[in-house]
């Protein structure tokens, strides 16, 4: 974990706080919907939903974690009821959390596209392997240079990692384009479609987030932006990205109903 700067103004503490309790509402009130909604999607989907779920629970812990963490490293007062001021406590910050969110999560997230697109077993299990390990190399190799102040560090490990991303990125927007064309519906198809470059979205955000503080932005706004940044990529790429993969199901699920139900 890197110390903090010291200097933060109420405005870029506040802009953090709020970042991560709308992490936390946002993440938990996606799960509680997700498994509500899992006796609504037919057994075939259920998996993917319950895995949905589980990546949003995960997430709501670890910014649970990060906002405390963020609490206790700073003391906020007003004195005689004029501005407040922000001062370090002297607790450390540790945004080790995400990543450690994020090595569970981002290869689920994966999974539970490739599982809610029901293809052929063999490529199911080829491709969640593939981009399984992909992204958690990513990951792995991102943490190194996050936690480093030289910025040549910082972009040696960002360069390092954007291999295993850009193999990820790829297939997802070109490698799964076939399948998804192949989906039951017309509606399928085109929330899968959504669902695929939403993910590529909502993950190129993360690079950019990432060079904040390795293009010249340094102090507490650099860490106020690489915190909201962070905070709402993650919502974009988890909980929004599960309410699409809900929908796929809920379709998918309404079109083998359907089909069960018309005379042979």
């Amino acid at each position: 974990m890197a110390p903090l700067p010291d200097g933060f103004s109420y405005a870029d503490w506040n802009a953090t706080y709020n970042a991560l309790s709308f992490g936390i509402a946002a993440m938990g009130s996606a799960t509680i919907f997700f498994w509500l909604q899992l006796p609504n999607v037919t057994k075939n989907y259920r998996t993917a939903l319950t895995i949905t779920g589980i990546v949003t629970l995960i997430a709501t812990y670890h910014y649970i974690r990060i906002f405390n963490s963020w609490s206790e490293a700073f003391t906020v007062a007003s004195k005689d009821g004029g501005d407040y001021t922000v001062q370090l406590t002297g607790a450390p910050f540790n945004d080790g959390y995400r990543y450690v969110d994020w090595l569970l999560t981002v290869p689920l997230l994966l999974i539970e596209l490739i599982l809610v697109m029901k293809l052929p077993q063999q490529e199911t299990v080829s491709l969640s392997w593939k981009l399984g390990l992909a992204s958690a190399l990513m990951v792995a190799l991102g943490y190194p240079g996050e936690i480093q102040e030289d910025l040549s560090v910082r972009w040696f490990w960002w360069c390092l990692s954007m291999i295993p991303f850009c193999y990820v990125v790829f297939t997802l927007a070109v490698g799964l384009a076939e399948a998804t064309s192949k989906q039951p519906s017309p509606a399928a198809a085109s929330l899968a479609s959504a669902a695929r470059y939403l993910t590529v979205l909502s993950w190129c955000t993360y690079p950019f987030v990432y060079m904040v503080k390795s293009v010249g932005l340094a102090g507490p706004a650099a860490t106020m932006y690489e915190q909201v940044g962070y905070s709402l990529a993650d919502v974009l790429a988890k909980a929004v990205f599960g309410v699409l993969v809900w929908a796929i199901a809920a379709e998918k699920s309404a079109v083998e109903e359907s089909g069960k139900l018309l005379p042979n």
